[in-house]
């Protein structure tokens, strides 16, 4: 038999499926929690190794209730909560908390974002306004309250695009979180270098951009062993 792993990195928890494709069938799920830590009024942000364990925990017992063995899974497939932003220093360490899709704190930034790119430049590179909400402002944010982190940082990912690294060793992501950020092209499907010099940002933190169906990378083994699966 050969199963499917879905795994959804949430905001309250990683929920994986094991799925038969010949059937179209859940054959078993299961959720691992993480907590989410609020440090200041309207802030929030969570610790991107939580996401991890709680896929390794959640992804035995969704094998265990599914009665199949890891080595039936032949393949896994990504989604997850969006635009938060996961900053990694040069050998692919957490620089700092994510700081999460519902944080409020940087209105300031986007107000900066508006004024250096222009209301028409937004619309017409990204199709949106500059909202909290997205990662972009959290980037300017850094480099306004966290020099040091921000200087550190050598990429910039998606809570979705942390779980594949820690699967694969890959950095990659796709489409619909690179338009999650405001700093993606959405015409073109390519990042927005233009709006990217503007805010200054550097162009190495940004990964390569795939479509949703692409494989991008093979279970590497620390990855597999944590989580009972075969290697590849």
């Amino acid at each position: 038999m050969s199963v499917l792993l879905g795994i959804d990195i949430g905001t309250s928890g990683t929920k994986v499926l094991a799925w038969d494709p010949e059937r179209a069938a859940i054959l078993g799920e299961a959720t691992g929690e993480h907590s989410l830590q609020a440090p200041r009024p309207g802030w929030a942000e969570q610790d991107p190794a939580e996401w991890w364990r709680a896929t390794i925990d959640a992804t035995k017992r969704a094998l265990a209730a599914a009665k199949v063995s890891g080595a039936d899974v032949a393949g896994i497939g990504l989604s997850g909560q969006m635009h938060g932003s996961v900053f990694l220093d040069a050998r692919g360490a957490v620089v700092r908390p994510c700081i999460l899709w519902c944080d409020n704190r940087t209105a300031a930034e986007c107000d900066e974002i508006t004024a250096l790119a222009g209301k028409e430049n937004l619309h017409r590179w990204v199709a949106n306004p500059a909202l909290p909400g997205f990662t972009a402002p959290k980037a300017m944010w850094l480099r306004r309250h966290e020099p040091a982190n921000f200087e550190r940082t050598a990429r910039l990912v998606l809570p979705k695009d942390f779980i594949r690294l820690e699967l694969t060793g890959e950095l990659a992501t796709d489409v619909s979180d690179a338009a999650g950020t405001i700093l993606f092209d959405v015409e073109r499907r390519e990042w927005a270098w233009d709006l990217i010099d503007r805010l200054g940002l550097p162009r190495p933190w940004f990964v390569p951009v795939r479509g949703s169906h692409e494989v991008t990378g093979t279970l590497r083994r620390k990855a597999a062993e944590a989580l009972g699966l075969r290697e590849g």
